[in-house]
């Protein structure tokens, strides 16, 4: 069986080519912490504050925007709007079976229906997982018999491969928490019944990835039958997973417990999702997110989603709701801000330090073509330093905003950040300081890095940090970022098609000059499809680049805010694809201007 690297895959395999990007990178350059530009008293730093350090010379894999998930997220399609989705960059959904019948949380009627939410999830680069035992109403779930369960997912699994233009389901989720809900004298041992369900999925569909177990929490003893038992059986999933509901504090030691039971089992690394992360008290609280935020990066997992614990089709709870009837009323959380500055990191993930014995964390980007350093932090109360090193490509004059966001519940709107300080900071050898004063442990906090003479690179979009379906991610020093997206195939079927998706916002209607930076070690042109927004296809030309990289350009008529790209090595009505083609990024820039 060929796994589907629909995202979930792509980004497993960036750690292990972690020393081919961090060559790529932007030297650290040792000297003395930055001090204020336009803002004196922020000149000397205090050694009494704690510190967050952000090494931007670091890169330790593509930005992907692994967290940027949820479980329900999605109602129906516009349920939320596109307009809301679009700035999250979300990762991944898992959405409920074909069929599904499930009433969770005291809804009165099921939604979110993973073959009928698709176009949403399509539009949004979201790739979707189907939990399949979500066709029963009842939650824990009731029982019903083998030959009923079998027929269901027989049931399941055609209505996906009657959906063919649905390119994006990534996996097959067997069963949700089977250390609790899984009913063992009704039904036998879970181990057998998923070695059971495993093959009656694979009877029909030999190409989507299996997950699981899905448990509800890391338990080694639990895991390590699990897949000794799947192993003998010869139906290991595709992708672990399980859930991350007790707090961010175990998930390092949990990841790092999992790769190291692959190990002594002999069994080759699988992506890791966390199915569900965020408990009632978290879930819409900026600072109590961060740190999971940071720790599903630093770890290394693969994807995460928020735990659904309220609504239908509010992302969780990142947009609004009404009191009155649980509409969703299509207006941003204190809560979305916080993923919608996720979701703007470009380039790389580079490594972040908390300060010791403290419930502060962060996470952060850097993109030296676009000269952004991009940096979140929360978790704990207090005055707090931000120092950021290795951004050099910023120059030796850095505009720094810190912004704050904070809600009171899930349904007060919240039309922007909170602006904590504006100021110029002039760096000493590519590192500069910003003091956040006063934080909240209930907020979330952005400092964001620009030069201060407004240059960097505009419209530039990166392939590893797009929506990518059913190829790879390596590391390359000659690629744009250090990172392509390879491994593009061409089968016929859409289950296994290789496009990827880039989400770019525009600031006019108009014809831009598109440049896709790739390379091509083929002897002959290869092609890639072009779409855009759902229009028609044209197949572009990409001559051989030998062992470099290589540029060409082609004319797009966009509107004005959010457009999708699409290049395609195959997707649904289109099958011109061939060659070998690597993709580094898009550049867009206005024809005529």
């Amino acid at each position: 069986m060929k796994l589907r690297r629909i995202g979930i895959l792509a980004a497993a395999a960036v750690p292990v080519l972690l020393a081919q990007a961090a060559i790529t990178a932007s030297p650290a350059i040792a000297g003395d912490a930055g001090h204020a530009g336009h803002a004196g008293h922020l000149g000397h730093v205090s050694s009494h504050v704690p510190t967050v350090t952000v090494n931007a010379a670091a890169p330790f894999r593509a930005v992907t925007h692994v967290a940027a998930g949820g479980l329900y997220a999605l109602a129906r399609p516009g349920d939320p709007a596109n307009s809301l989705l679009y700035p999250l960059h979300l990762n991944s959904v898992v959405q409920m079976a074909p069929g599904g019948k499930q009433l969770p949380n005291g809804e009165p009627v099921p939604a979110g229906d993973a073959l009928v939410v698709n176009p949403s999830a399509t539009d949004a680069g979201a790739n979707e997982i189907v939990r399949m035992p979500d066709i029963y109403p009842n939650f824990p779930y009731k029982w019903v018999s083998w030959p009923n369960w079998l027929s269901k997912v027989d049931q399941m699994v055609r209505a996906r491969l009657r959906a063919s233009n649905d390119t994006n389901i990534a996996a097959w989720e067997l069963w949700n928490e089977p250390d609790w809900t899984w009913d063992t004298s009704a039904a036998g041992p879970f181990d057998a019944g998923w070695v059971r369900t495993y093959r009656e999925v694979r009877k029909l569909d030999t190409i989507t990835p299996i997950q699981g177990p899905s448990i509800s929490r890391w338990d080694e003893s639990y895991m390590r039958n699990f897949l000794s038992y799947a192993k003998a059986h010869h139906a290991l999933p595709d992708v672990i997973s399980w859930h991350e509901l007790g707090g961010p504090d175990s998930i390092t030691a949990d990841v790092a417990a999992c790769v190291a039971l692959e190990k002594s089992l002999k069994i080759t690394p699988r992506p890791i999702s966390i199915e569900e992360y965020g408990t009632t008290s978290e879930i819409n609280d900026p600072g109590s997110l961060v740190p999971y935020l940071a720790r599903f990066e630093r770890s290394g997992v693969t994807n995460a989603e928020r735990a659904f614990w309220y609504e239908y089709g509010t992302v969780d709870g990142l947009v609004t709701v009404s009191g009155v009837n649980g509409t969703t009323t299509n207006q941003p959380t204190g809560t979305w801000w916080l993923y919608k500055w996720y979701g703007d990191m470009t380039g790389s993930m580079v490594t972040v330090t908390p300060p010791a014995q403290s419930a502060l964390d962060g996470l952060a980007s850097y993109d030296p073509l676009s000269k952004t350093a991009d940096i979140i932090v929360g978790g704990a109360s207090g005055t707090t330093n931000v120092t950021v090193s290795g951004i050099g490509a910023l120059g030796s004059s850095v505009r720094a905003l810190v912004e704050s966001t904070s809600t009171p519940d899930r349904f007060t709107a919240e039309d922007s950040p909170h602006v904590v300080s504006q100021q110029t900071l002039t760096d000493r050898g590519g590192r500069v300081t910003v003091q956040i004063p006063g934080m909240d442990a209930d907020s979330a906090y952005r400092v964001l890095l620009r030069p201060a003479d407004g240059s960097g690179v505009r419209q530039l979009y990166y392939a590893a940090n797009a929506s990518i379906h059913n190829a790879a991610i390596a590391a390359s020093p000659g690629a744009p970022d250090g990172y392509y997206v390879g491994d593009l195939t061409h089968s016929g079927d859409a289950r296994d098609d290789s496009f990827v998706d880039f989400l770019v916002n525009v600031p006019t209607g108009h014809s831009y000059a598109m440049t896709v930076d790739y390379a091509n070690p083929g002897r002959g042109d290869a092609a890639l499809g072009l779409a855009y927004d759902g229009g028609p296809w044209q197949t572009l030309a990409y001559p051989p680049t030998g062992n470099g990289w290589g540029t060409i350009t082609r004319p797009v008529r966009l509107h004005a805010g959010y457009n999708v790209i699409r290049l395609a090595m195959g997707a649904p009505s289109f099958a011109g694809g061939s060659g070998v083609v690597h993709l580094g990024s898009i550049h867009l820039r206005p024809q005529g201007r």
